[in-house]
Order: C-alpha cells, then sequence, then structure tokens
C-alpha cells in the first residue's frame, strides 16, 4: 500500500501481518471466507465458483496468516521503502483493517521493486526485483490460493517451483527418457525469459482460469507497479520481476501453454522454470521438432528465442541443472558437468586463498557449507573419482594456507618437529625458498598434516559426504 507522503511512510514503517499473536475468536472476527486449506482448494479449482469469491479466499484470516509465516520464515532484503521483516507485525496490528480495505475496494497499490543485480556464470547479470514487505505478503497470499488451481492443470513433465517436485525429479526423468532411446535433445534457451515476458498473453491466460476480476486487477497492478533502479523510476510494460513470491508461479503459467502445446504434439520434455529440453530419438526429429516448436513459442506466447544458445545436440552434449549425460550399457547415466566441477573449484579457491582475511574457524564453516551443499546437490551423478581428485587438492590448498599462517622460520620448524619430523629435515624446510603452493604438494606437508588431521579438525570430505549419501 503507497503511502501519501514519506515522512508518513517512514513514522509508521510498513510491516506485515500479524495474525500470530491473536486469538481464535479474534481471528475469527476478521473473516471474510474462512475455511481449512483443503476446502479452499477444492473450491477454488472449480473456476465456475471463483467469481466474486476468489479475492475473499485470498484475504481470509488463515490464509493472510500463513503468508505472514511464509514471509517472516523467508527473511530476506527490505523494498524501496526501507522497511524490514522484523517490523511486520507491529504496523499490521495497527493498520490491519486499513490494508484489508484497500484490497477490497481496489485502491491498493503496489510499490514498485527495488532493482538488484547479481552475477552470473557467464559474466553478465541477473536483474531481480525485491517488493517491499508488505507487497510481498499480499503476492504470497495470492501464490498460496492460485498455487491448488493451476497445479491441476500443469503437465506432469513440469518441474521447477513446484511443491513436491524438485530439480532431482527433472533429473531422473530425463534419464528415463535417455534410457527409452531419447538420445538426442532440443536444449530450448529462452532469452531473458523473466524479463520478456508479454503482459497482456499473461493476463489473457489467467483470466482463463481466474474468474474474479478484482484478483486479475490486482495482478495487474504488481505488474505494471514499475522498477526504482539507483533512485530513478523505470516503468514496466513487459516482464515478470524476479524476486517476488508470484513470479515463479507466473512462469510456470506462461510456460504451460507450451507444455500443452508439446503434449499435444506427443513430445517427450522435461522443463524446470525456463530450461528446457525436449527429446528424441534421431537427431532429424529433434531438427524438425525445434523448425516446429519456434513459430509457436514466438508468434503465440510472445516469447524470444535465444537462437545462439539453443541447439539440438546428441545428449553426451548438454547441460541441464548443473548435470552432464552419458550413457552406459544401454541406461541413462548422470555425471557433474566440466563447468559446474569448474564452478565448485573457484569457490573453494576463493575461501582457501591466502589473503582473504578468514579466521581458521570461519574458514572451516564456510568450506564445510559449500561442500554439503554442493555434495547433496549432486549426489545423484556418478562421481567417486571426481571426488577423490577434488578431495586431494583441497586438502593440499589447506596445507598451502597453514604454511603461510606459520609465517617464521622458528616457529615452522617448531610445528614441524611437533609433526614427528626429524630435526634436520624440520631445519631445512622451515628455510626453504619454494613457494606456498608448491611446498603444500611436498611430502613433508603431507606426512606433518596427513588427512586425519583435517578430518579431526572438523573438515568435511567431499568422498566421504558422496559415499555417505549413497548408503
Amino acid at each position: 500500500m503507497k503511502a501519501t507522503k514519506s515522512g508518513e511512510l517512514k513514522h509508521r514503517q510498513l510491516t506485515l501481518w500479524d495474525y500470530l499473536q491473536k486469538d481464535t475468536q479474534e481471528e475469527e472476527s476478521y473473516a471474510e471466507v474462512c475455511v481449512s486449506p483443503r476446502m479452499a482448494e477444492t473450491d477454488t479449482t472449480n473456476t465456475s465458483k471463483q467469481e466474486g469469491g476468489l479475492l475473499e479466499k485470498i484475504l481470509s484470516p488463515e490464509n493472510m496468516n500463513r503468508a505472514y509465516k511464509q514471509v517472516k520464515r523467508n527473511k530476506g532484503a527490505g523494498g524501496v521503502d526501507g522497511m524490514t521483516v522484523d517490523e511486520l507485525g507491529p504496523w499490521t496490528r495497527e493498520h490491519r483493517d486499513e490494508l484489508l480495505k484497500s484490497l477490497r475496494d481496489g485502491s491498493y497499490r503496489p510499490q514498485p521493486v527495488r532493482r538488484v543485480e547479481i552475477p552470473k556464470e557467464n559474466g553478465k547479470t541477473r536483474k531481480l526485483g525485491i517488493p517491499t514487505v508488505i507487497d510481498r505478503m499480499v503476492q504470497q497470499a495470492v501464490s498460496q490460493v492460485l498455487s491448488p488451481i493451476y497445479e491441476e492443470q500443469f503437465s506432469e513433465s513440469s518441474y521447477g517451483f513446484r511443491p513436491g517436485r524438485s530439480a532431482h525429479d527433472a533429473l531422473r526423468q530425463c534419464q528415463r527418457n535417455i534410457t527409452d532411446g531419447y538420445e538426442y535433445v532440443v536444449d530450448m534457451d529462452l532469452e531473458k525469459y523473466f524479463d520478456t515476458v508479454n503482459q497482456s498473453k499473461l493476463v489473457q491466460v489467467l483470466s482463463e482460469t481466474i474468474k474474479d476480476g478484482r484478483v486479475i486487477s490486482l495482478i495487474h497492478k504488481f505488474l505494471r507497479a514499475g522498477v526504482m533502479d539507483g533512485g530513478v523510476f523505470e516503468e514496466s510494460p513487459e516482464g515478470v520481476p524476479q524476486g517476488g513470491p508470484l513470479s515463479p508461479l507466473f512462469g510456470n503459467i506462461m510456460l504451460n501453454e507450451c507444455d500443452h502445446e508439446l503434449e499435444r504434439r506427443r513430445h517427450r520434455f522435461v522443463r524446470y522454470a525456463d530450461d528446457l529440453m525436449i527429446f528424441s530419438k534421431s537427431r532429424k526429429a529433434a531438427q524438425r521438432t525445434l523448425k516446429s516448436i519456434i513459430p509457436y513459442i514466438e508468434g503465440k506466447l510472445f516469447l524470444t528465442v535465444n537462437r545462439e544458445k539453443t541447439k539440438v545436440a546428441e545428449i553426451r552434449d548438454v547441460r541441464f541443472l548443473g548435470y552432464g549425460f552419458y550413457i552406459y550399457q544401454g541406461e541413462g547415466r548422470l555425471k557433474v558437468h566440466p563447468k559446474s566441477a569448474k564452478k565448485l573449484k573457484d569457490r573453494l579457491r576463493e575461501v582457501t586463498g591466502r589473503s582473504n582475511g578468514l579466521s581458521v574457524e570461519k574458514r572451516r564453516a564456510k568450506l564445510n557449507y559449500i561442500i554439503r551443499g554442493w555434495v547433496n546437490y549432486f549426489k545423484l551423478a556418478d562421481m567417486k573419482k571426481l571426488m577423490e581428485t577434488l578431495d586431494q587438492w583441497l586438502r593440499r590448498r589447506l596445507r598451502m594456507v597453514t604454511w603461510k599462517r606459520w609465517k617464521k622460520a622458528r616457529t615452522r620448524y617448531a610445528n614441524l618437529k611437533k609433526a614427528g619430523i626429524p630435526d634436520w629435515q624440520a631445519w631445512q624446510w622451515a628455510y626453504t625458498r619454494l613457494g606456498y603452493w608448491r611446498v603444500a604438494g611436498r611430502w613433508i606437508l603431507t606426512r606433518a598434516m596427513p588427512n586425519e588431521v583435517f578430518k579431526k579438525a572438523g573438515y568435511l570430505s567431499l568422498k566421504e559426504l558422496y559415499l555417505a549419501a549413497h548408503v
């Protein structure tokens, strides 16, 4: 809700919903329509019953309370008004009725999203739009009611941003397709998908299911709220800003049209958000598919296919969700794509740099965080040998950092002696002129700092974590 005066906005510090501290009787007094989550799903799925009632389901105390909890759980940065998630409760307790009234009578106006750019692997940036926390709460409330409706419509071959589905599920489906003989793919790339979604087409698609015009109007306001970039307002005539709760749902709804078209043509495909692979049994069939599907995507959905990145390829030559593929004895198998392995090494190299200023404890905690998350994501891949190689490289990096941390020759001599190195060898290596990395690869530090030392110190092993994930 837009404040009329900047001074008033600062004083009020627009925060979010706080049904959490209200008792049951007080909650019931706010209800316009108060139903259980299961009943809400059943009723809203029947679009003939939505007219004049969907907005009330969105604004029900139960749904708004869920939205408040989710926004609090997600935390995240504030929007253009500087409001933080921690300030949600106080403002909502005071202005709850005002917010509800504005949403019901159509006077609610979302504020512009705050532009944030995050770096991508290719050196470019991905544009995010961070809504204010109150806009995030309203978007979350809308998403919670619309998601069950559209889940009934979404394709079984769509996996991104859907409850009970994950990237691992998408990858397993790719494996099944490959095992069934679909060894060629159309690797489709949509150019700046979220930034170029045609809003008129999206609203048209939404209107086919959503029969409450007030909800359509509210969604249109979010789409056209604009962007604040470096203090300058920019209109948003196209696109769905990434960063709000509604953008993943809208992305799936728009591409659901493409999913159904592919199903109508009886193609096998796997889609995760805007990453799409269409499977074929021959290169020629894949080329025909690509030639015929581009006019549909660009002519019917008004999206742009990136022709430089979109290609027909053998399954061994593609990268999907960070994974690569290969075929062993007729079975589709997963591996870590070389780019993903390189990205991991770059992150580990940064944390184990000799001059990054990290303490021993912070370095260990950061390394373990990266390793645990990476292995959990890539555990479907066949990568035992890769894990062994990376473990050896990482232990050498740690020895290098430790050698530098010892600094003075006397310190090095004393620590080498403690590790059981003979006196004359300890003196010899303490005064060596070899560089840190070269010393770290020599037998002297392998003996002084064996792998067991790092294990006792609490450092995780890539290989051990990977093998544990397969037990």
